[in-house]
């Protein structure tokens, strides 16, 4: 019973960093050298480590968009009165 709870255990932590690195490797917004970097500390820091970072990077995402759900900013002349 107890050699069930180990795999079950570690099927999950295996799940969890390779959703974790797939997130990091497909991110447009991070340079090569930090998505191996950031990959390796979800794999040397399993639970931790791929929990941390996703949240982090989500949170970049969150922090991008507007309420509205557009990119912050827009360029000259969005939002200008009278035209």
């Amino acid at each position: 019973m107890e050699f069930n709870i180990w795999y079950s255990f570690l099927i999950v932590i295996f799940s969890l960093n390779i959703f974790v690195s797939i997130f990091l490797a497909k991110r447009d917004d991070l340079e090569r050298f930090q998505k191996i970097a950031q990959i390796i500390l979800v794999w040397l820091i399993p639970i931790v480590g791929a929990i941390g970072l996703w949240l982090f990077n989500k949170s970049n995402d969150d922090n991008n968009n507007t309420p509205e759900g557009r990119k912050f900013g827009g360029g000259s002349g969005s939002g200008v009165v009278g035209d």
